[in-house]
């Protein structure tokens, strides 16, 4: 099924069309974001049932951008009408000739064009199998509660099982001199977390669900309960890693946060602009092993960072960032584009239509390779098998890594040995660890259960993940 149009935007339509028409008077150009969202959310555990319907994607709401020619002016508002009409008209030209005022008489302004947009009539919504609002909260919620229940009562160790999932359904219309794009799509995504407890230590395991659709994702729940119940339990054994550099296998989730954290932040072009990312200086040279190919790309994997046209109304693409080893280019918002001289990758994402767009990831990946998982845990003589990322920090400027793991299960002569260490973080130099790359497994997964913010804020949905790989990493 194909998620609907929001009948918000269709109704407003009109009076968003000759708001631009009069915009386009007085301004060289002018573009219109419209938003609608909704979204739900629930959760239980041992103590507590929760449902809500507020979260940063229930939105509804415009933001105009206008250009007087040297200018550019942004506008947001939340209330429309024929009778707010007059009212906008004169809040944008107001904000127009302030930024024009504010900027000192000595300071040189870089130009800005107008965009040279081609003729685009688009209209596109994301699939689903299972309607969130058709389902019932009673029965979601119950769904849950059954889950953890089943959980609790695996082994006695366990303290609790707290089990989330949420969906978003959000809606865009985009209008300019030569666009008119809408676009419909659906998400969900949720986790399940177990903590166990031995004496007064407490361990706690989880794994995530997403997918680009609707309450479909609550089945892939259940088939997560054996594996993070065993996690959990095998935690309270851990034991204290030895710090040194190993031969390490990274699953597809430990995968994606190497590409998000350690290396996606440092080619967003935003950065490249603000000279705040070593990245720039490296595109046409190797910066990973022969094996890697890097994509972003919101049209191309269907996961929770998946559109049909970005925030500033170019439509999404298929970026190639690594090929065979080789930088081949960043990722860009429309202004970076801009200032740099190079075309936009459909980048541009606002958290709302209260918010700036920034250039932000969308589904990035490291694309599949020829290895067998098994043959990549047979080739080490010592090291470990990665697992659970928890969470990663960006140095876009001197591409170094730290990012934490909760799980480095022990690989001796080619085998596990059954011994777990936790927690772990692994740091470096990112070019180091990407060329350190000697193997590549057959399957890549996405997952898109978290969110990345812009620095500590301006929070969007991302998804990201890869294959197996193993590569020389330092722990500790």
């Amino acid at each position: 099924m194909k998620v609907p149009d929001s009948p918000w935007l269709q109704e407003n339509k009109p009076f968003f069309q000759k708001l631009l028409a009069e915009l386009l008077k007085q301004f060289p150009y002018a573009s219109l974001l419209a938003q609608d969202g909704q979204q739900a959310g629930y959760s239980v555990n041992r103590r507590l049932t929760n449902l809500t319907a507020e979260g940063l994607f229930g939105d509804r709401g415009c933001v105009v951008k206008v250009s007087d020619g040297a200018h550019w002016t942004e506008y947001s508002f939340n209330c429309t009408g024929e009778d707010r009409l007059p009212a906008i008209l004169e809040e944008i030209r107001a904000a127009a000739a302030m930024s024009a005022a504010v900027m000192p008489a000595h300071t040189t302004q870089p130009e800005y064009p107008i965009p040279q947009e081609e003729e685009t009539v688009f209209s596109g919504s994301t699939d689903y199998e299972v309607d969130p609002l058709s389902v019932g909260d009673d029965v979601v919620l119950a769904k849950l509660t059954a889950l953890r229940d089943t959980v609790l009562a695996k082994d006695e160790r366990i303290l609790d099982c707290a089990i989330r999932i949420n969906w978003s359904k959000i809606s865009k219309l985009f209008l300019s001199p030569k666009k008119d794009l809408t676009q419909n799509i659906l998400w969900t995504e949720g986790s399940m977390v177990v903590m166990a407890s031995r004496g007064e230590e407490v361990k706690t395991a989880y794994e995530p669900v997403s997918c680009l659709g609707g309450l479909e994702a609550l089945d892939q729940m259940e088939g997560h309960i054996e594996s993070v119940t065993r996690t959990a339990l095998d935690l309270l054994q851990a034991e204290p890693i030895t710090p040194g550099t190993y031969d390490c296998i990274c699953t597809p989730p430990v995968t994606g946060m190497i590409v998000h954290e350690a290396f996606g932040h440092g080619v967003e072009m935003d950065m490249f602009v603000k000279k705040r990312a070593l990245a720039e200086q490296y595109l046409g040279k190797p910066v990973a092993s022969p094996l890697i190919t890097m994509r972003d790309s919101a049209s191309a994997a269907a996961q929770t960072g998946s559109y049909f046209f970005d925030d500033e109304g170019t439509m999404a693409k298929d970026t190639v960032i690594i090929k065979d080893g080789i930088l081949q280019t960043g990722i860009s918002d429309w202004q970076s584009a801009m200032v740099l001289g190079t075309e936009p990758t459909g980048n541009g994402r606002r958290q709302s239509f209260r918010r700036k767009a920034y250039t932000r990831m969308t589904n990035t990946w490291f694309e599949p390779g020829k290895d067998k998982v098994e043959d990549m845990i047979a080739s080490i003589e010592h090291g470990f098998l990665l697992e659970q990322p928890s969470s990663g920090m960006e140095d876009p400027k001197n591409w170094g890594i730290q990012c934490m793991v909760d799980v480095a299960r022990e690989i001796e002569h080619g085998k596990l040995t059954g011994r777990i260490y936790s927690p772990i973080v692994l740091t470096g130099y990112v070019p180091d660890l990407l060329k350190s790359i000697s193997m590549v497994s057959e399957e890549t997964v996405l997952s898109g259960s978290g969110m990345c913010g812009k620095g500590w804020k301006e929070w969007v949905k991302v998804s990201d993940g890869g294959p197996y790989i193993k590569a020389k990493i330092r722990l500790g």
